[in-house]
């Protein structure tokens, strides 16, 4: 089970974009996730009639380490560490900060 999977919401914690907050859109590989918004670079493309490709400048995110980001928890208002605990026979992940389950509205 992943401490941060897609569509959570995530703090990031070092880097360039130190402090933006952001949506996982996806997981890359094990260690990596892409953010909303954040490690967006420009991408030089080619002009290729083929496949419809006009070419130009565009902005294309970049993953990012897992390691840099903490899952937002919206008790607190700050990034928080994640932990596992067995809640009526489901393992569910659990904010270290205060002791709530990740996703519940409460």
């Amino acid at each position: 089970m992943e401490r941060i999977r897609k569509g959570d919401e995530v703090v990031v914690i070092s880097g360039r974009d130190k402090g933006k907050r952001g949506v996982v859109l996806t997981r890359v590989g094990e260690t990596h996730v892409t953010v909303e918004g954040v490690g967006v670079v420009k991408k030089h493309v080619r002009p290729n009639p083929m496949k419809g490709v006009a070419g130009g400048i565009i902005d294309k995110t970049m993953p990012i380490d897992a390691s840099n980001v903490m899952l937002f928890n919206p008790g607190t208002k700050k990034g928080d560490r994640v932990g596992f605990k067995v809640v009526d026979g489901k393992k569910v992940r659990v904010f270290k900060g205060n002791d709530a389950v990740v996703g519940s509205k409460g």
